[in-house]
């Protein structure tokens, strides 16, 4: 939701992040969604699908932090890689890749995408190992892995370099 969230209103969100989910537009009634979690959505290749309006043309890229197991079964890797290509798509960006492990946990990649002045707009987390769990949560909790890297901690992390001030006007 996060996605759709971003890309339908790039100007509300100062970040986003996404763990183990799709792209904007992946899919739009279960079939389709069940495929695309199997298989990832359409790409720029494939015919897009009319009900998803395209985003604007030179519409602010929404920071985003992505986070996905490369042992999920239940939705493929392959739907990070399409959530951080879309999130960045003809952004004229350089990448920095670093490996690291959790402490006593799983091994990482960690993609930081930066624009010409430095300012990070794109994190891609792949977790080694890691299946359709929450990185870093709750031994106690379902769905989750508690062998990390702590996604919650790194999505905060991401969300506080990216803080926008906004005045909000209440709706009456």
């Amino acid at each position: 939701m996060a996605a759709v969230m971003g890309m339908s209103y790039p100007d509300l969100y100062a970040a986003i992040g996404v763990h183990s989910g799709l792209a904007y537009g992946a899919a739009y009634d279960l079939p389709s969604a069940l495929a695309a979690m199997q298989h990832g959505g359409p790409t720029a290749a494939q015919p897009r699908d009319s009900r998803f309006p395209a985003v604007g043309i030179g519409a602010r890229v929404v920071p985003t932090i992505v986070f996905h197991g490369d042992g999920d079964t239940t939705v493929h890797p392959c739907n990070g890689d399409q959530v951080r290509a879309q999130s960045v798509a003809g952004a004229n960006l350089r990448v920095t890749v670093s490996r690291a492990q959790a402490p006593d946990g799983h091994a990482y990649t960690r993609s930081i995408y930066h624009e010409a002045n430095g300012q990070v707009v794109m994190e891609q987390w792949l977790v080694h190992g890691a299946g359709h769990g929450w990185s870093g949560g709750s031994p106690n909790g379902s769905f989750t892995d508690p062998r990390g890297p702590d996604a919650s901690q790194e999505m905060v992390r991401f969300f506080r370099t990216h803080r926008r001030d906004r005045t909000f006007t209440r709706l009456q």
